[in-house]
């Protein structure tokens, strides 16, 4: 118990040192102290679930160094059109707030230069095949051995162990063998793909939160951990209450298109000019709509009395509101449910999204000056703290942009020692 004691004491005499230090990216005279300021984190990880999650910390104040391939970088750098100027934007999308440092870990100097900047950092991610790293001597059980510190965060496709382990882990295959891709879609079409990486997106959201768990557990211990984060663990995982009905109820998935399996209504539906979504959560909320649609006789209807009946009923339910929404244009419907209380809106495209007034007031449009692409806009950071306001100060970085600087200031490298480095092409 006293040890314990003794390391909580220890970890908050370094916060109170950390809490003096301002946020890197900021000027002295900003002193900033984002929440994860002082925090260090080696990303290794490349194309989305991985960049994602380091991403979100480098927004929340940590100092994300970003190890790339020399020559090529992350694999999101070629993955365009479109592009601004030369840089993806991809890539932009999913990497400001970071360091680039170009490292050829299959050398064994590259290995070196990692295992010594491990040692400097808190937290280290990784997203390779399971087993790859082991051969780089860059595995949590190589680096745990010199940095005990370090939490050794791993983002694969199915897992470290089990039959699919060895499998390349992409998005849309995972989240076809997680059962995403069997509940979206028409009713009576084929399987659908989200518009956007979904799983790689939830995955790195699971990493993000685990990581800072474990920072805050070694504030305790004293000690770093491995942490397991895969793809097909979080899409099983998601899958909430579709899983749940089959596991309690045996109640196999099917495709609904917009609609929803449990509530009615509760989809998109076509208007005049395009479509409008309404939900009805509750039966309060169904009469309300009624109400507002004037349609008081299917208040008197018993198959629509309550949420069960309707689902049970939907198709006859569903078919009444199709007649009656087609009958405007999506503006008009806007209007008549302005001020009603149940769940609307309209179903926007990209630039329907970026002029919406809510996205404007809640600030989702993120500018950067970038050395080479110039002006950069990106979806910006989703969530507000009152404390502080969160901006972003350091736009993506140019492919090993931050070598000299990282090599110089974390591991005293002189420029004799970098410029013989970069000649054995060891560095970029």
């Amino acid at each position: 118990m006293q040890r314990i004691f003794k390391s909580i004491l220890t970890s908050r005499t370094a916060l109170k040192q950390l809490k003096k230090n301002h946020c890197p990216y900021c000027t002295e005279a900003q002193k900033c102290n984002l929440p994860l300021d002082g925090l260090k984190i080696l990303d290794i990880s490349r194309i989305l679930a991985g960049p994602y999650c380091t991403m979100i910390l480098g927004d929340l104040g940590a100092e994300i160094i970003k190890v790339e391939k020399p020559g090529a970088g992350d694999d999101t750098r070629s993955w365009g059109p479109p592009f601004c100027g030369k840089e993806s934007v991809y890539f932009l999308t999913v990497n400001r707030n970071k360091k680039s440092i170009a490292i050829d870990i299959r050398t064994k100097d590259g290995q070196d230069l990692i295992q010594k900047l491990a040692k400097q950092c808190d937290v280290m991610v990784e997203n390779y095949i399971p087993g790859k790293l082991d051969q780089y001597n860059l595995s949590y059980k190589h680096l745990n051995v010199i940095a005990p510190q370090l939490i050794y965060c791993s983002i694969t496709g199915y897992g470290q162990t089990g039959p699919y382990s060895k499998r390349a882990g992409y998005d849309v295959i995972v989240s076809g063998v997680g059962g995403l891709m069997h509940i979206t879609g028409p009713e009576d079409g084929d399987p659908c793909k989200v518009g956007v990486a979904m799983t790689d997106l939830s995955t790195g959201l699971y990493a993000h939160g685990a990581i800072l768990a474990a920072v805050l557990q070694r504030q305790i211990t004293g000690r770093g951990q491995h942490i397991d984060c895969n793809l097909f663990s979080t899409q099983v995982a998601s899958l909430i209450n579709i899983g749940s009905n089959y596991l309690n109820a045996g109640m196999e998935a099917k495709r609904h298109g917009t609609a929803h399996q449990s509530i009615v209504p509760y989809q998109a539906f076509k208007t005049e000019d395009s479509y409008i979504l309404v939900g009805a959560g509750n039966d309060k909320q169904f009469h309300t709509l009624c109400k507002v649609l004037q349609l008081d006789n299917l208040l008197e209807d018993s198959k629509y009395t309550t949420n069960k009946l309707r689902v049970h009923n939907r198709k006859s339910l569903l078919s009444t509101l199709d007649n009656l929404f087609i009958t405007k244009k999506t503006k008009e419907w806007l209007d008549v449910f302005d001020g009603s209380g149940i769940p609307y809106g309209p179903l926007n495209d990209m630039e329907n999204v970026f002029s919406d007034p809510q996205t404007l007031h809640n600030e989702m449009i993120l500018e950067m000056d970038h050395s080479i692409a110039g002006k950069v806009r990106v979806p910006g950071q989703a969530v507000k703290y009152s404390d502080r306001q969160m901006k972003s100060t350091l736009p993506p970085p140019t492919l090993g942009q931050h070598t000299n600087e990282i090599l110089e200031n974390m591991l005293n490298l002189s420029e004799t020692d970098i410029k013989i480095l970069r000649d054995k092409k060891v560095i970029q």
